[in-house]
């Protein structure tokens, strides 16, 4: 048996291809002094890996050319050379796009399968999640009553968004590509309205589903639908930027919002989302989050994709609309 990897091969221009990656098959590592080898099974598929692939400035550094793709993973370690973890346990980290890894404890944390599947701890458990718990609840500070927009709201992040702006008692419009995606938003997901981009005028739609307009606005996409949602917003509004997904190929400038006066006549604030910056408080979120699902009113769903070898064609499918739910890519044998 063989560990097999999937590395930087070179950078995308536009949308990455199979070429830019390079499939390694290596030997099964062992574990040093202090450190503990895991074996992984889960691979979290997300936007945010298309700009760590870039060799730009940003709030972490880029993955260098010939190295592992960065992702995160949930897998059971196998060996243990270290006080905090013991073979049998089940971690969380970003261990790579590869079926075993060697590492020092720190930045695991251990997940445990008997309370949620293993996927779970990639989305809604995960990186997507404490996402949208720390996004919606500290930069966009919804208040009962208030109407948040989620924009990518079938995706990962915005799924478990709006399902937190009603739990925390506001009306959910979200925007999504494709009658089937929202009407997942509405029947399963309990979201109060959703307009489809790709069919519907998306500034009609928003004043037809938000009449007394948009005091949360929680952007996933960028691009033209920020543009159209900020002549729509309300006095002090809160635009949360987590991600551009709509200008991360983009082979020429990314496009920024022409209506950004918007922000001045209603003297609202828009602000970034780096869910790293919150990792102390992860245990806290993931404990609450929890008792929600426990409850019934946060619900989650994974898109799973099986073999490691399908990564870089899987990893497209964040990208042209393909997963509905948390992209996952389960390792197999």
């Amino acid at each position: 048996m063989m560990n097999k990897q999937w590395r930087l091969a070179s950078r995308p221009v536009g949308e990455p291809t199979k070429d830019n990656w390079q499939f390694v098959e290596t030997d099964i590592p062992s574990a040093k002094e202090g450190e503990l080898v895991v074996k992984i099974e889960y691979i979290s598929l997300d936007p945010a890996m298309r700009g760590w692939m870039n060799d730009a400035k940003s709030y972490i550094e880029p993955v260098a050319i010939g190295d592992v793709m960065r992702a995160g993973t949930v897998g059971l370690v196998t060996e243990s050379k270290c006080n905090d973890f013991a073979v049998g346990d089940y971690v969380y980290g970003h261990l790579g796009v590869q079926t075993y890894a060697a590492v020092k404890p720190a930045g695991l944390h251990k997940v445990d399968p008997n309370i949620a599947p293993l996927p779970r701890y990639l989305g809604v458990l995960g990186m997507p999640g404490m996402t949208g718990y720390f996004g919606l609840l500290n930069t966009g500070q919804p208040k009962a009553g208030e109407t948040v927009v989620v924009s990518g709201a079938a995706g990962a992040v915005g799924g478990v968004v709006g399902q937190i702006a009603k739990i925390k008692g506001c009306r959910v419009v979200g925007i999504a590509g494709g009658q089937e995606k929202c009407d997942y938003l509405i029947k399963e997901l309990g979201f109060d309205s959703a307009i489809d981009y790709k069919s519907e005028n998306v500034v009609k739609a928003l004043k037809t589903a938000c009449p007394g307009g948009i005091d949360v606005y929680f952007d996933n996409v960028g691009g033209d639908i920020l543009d159209q949602v900020l002549t729509q917003i309300n006095l002090h509004a809160r635009i949360v930027i987590c991600g551009a997904i709509s200008q991360y190929n983009n082979t020429t400038a990314v496009k920024g919002p022409s209506n950004y006066l918007s922000l001045l006549v209603n003297r609202a604030r828009m602000e970034g989302i780096v869910v790293f910056d919150n990792a102390k408080h992860y245990g806290q979120a993931a404990k609450e989050m929890a008792g929600w699902i426990h409850e019934g009113k946060l619900k989650a769903k994974e898109h799973v994709v099986e073999g490691i070898e399908h990564f870089p064609e899987t990893l497209l499918m964040l990208f042209n609309g393909g997963n509905k739910g948390k992209l996952v890519l389960k390792v197999g044998e």
